[in-house]
């Protein structure tokens, strides 16, 4: 319990920060590097800062969620590269370091199956993205899937949260800071379900 207190005092403060830091003029660069890095490597989701910066300016909702969608896409690009080209140079010691050495067989597998659905689910859940860029890559799946598959999952959940937001604004940004705790184990619990959830929904 105390653990999770002082995670959340820490979250509290980040938060906080974001925001104000949202307002800037150097907020949509930002946005758009984060989306850039977690599609390969990154472990914290683009959603945190999308989600801080349509609070501060609801105006700015759709170019937001187009800004996100458009570094995740071209982030996908890295990860791609990463798994053809520098998997055992780069992408190996990042499959090691989220421990998901098991996990690229299946995506593998589940590649032969129906590529695009395994790229979209990932694309539009709490997985881990970035396992399924690099396996792209290594599993040497059509360019054209991955990016087709990762614009629609990306875009869809991307414009529905900066979407939400638009309309529940207040309303949302209000039970943010009433439930900050709750809302701060909610965060944790969906980071680290992503990869439980890579690990199980692939079997």
């Amino acid at each position: 319990m105390n653990i999770l207190k002082v995670f959340s005092s820490w979250l509290r403060k980040l938060y906080d920060w974001t925001i104000h830091w949202a307002k800037t003029p150097k907020a949509p660069y930002a946005l758009f590097g984060i989306a850039f890095i977690e599609s390969s490597f990154f472990p914290i989701p683009p959603d945190v800062l999308l989600i801080a910066i349509v609070v501060a300016d609801r105006k700015s909702w759709f170019r937001s969620a187009f800004i996100c969608t458009a570094g995740s896409v071209l982030g996908a690009l890295l990860g791609y590269t990463i798994g053809w080209s520098l998997y055992a140079a780069v992408g190996k010691f990042i499959v090691d370091t989220y421990h998901l050495q098991d996990v690229m067989e299946l995506v593998g597998r589940k590649y032969q199956e129906n590529a695009f659905m395994t790229v979209f689910t990932a694309a539009f859940t709490p997985i881990p993205y970035k396992v399924i860029t690099i396996a792209a890559g290594l599993f040497k799946v059509s360019l054209f899937t991955l990016v087709i598959a990762s614009i629609i999952g990306r875009a869809g959940r991307f414009f529905l949260v900066a979407g939400s937001l638009r309309v529940f604004g207040k309303k949302i940004s209000d039970s943010i800071e009433k439930y900050f705790d709750i809302f701060s184990l909610i965060f944790v619990v969906l980071l680290a379900g992503g990869f439980l959830l890579l690990k199980y929904a692939f079997k």
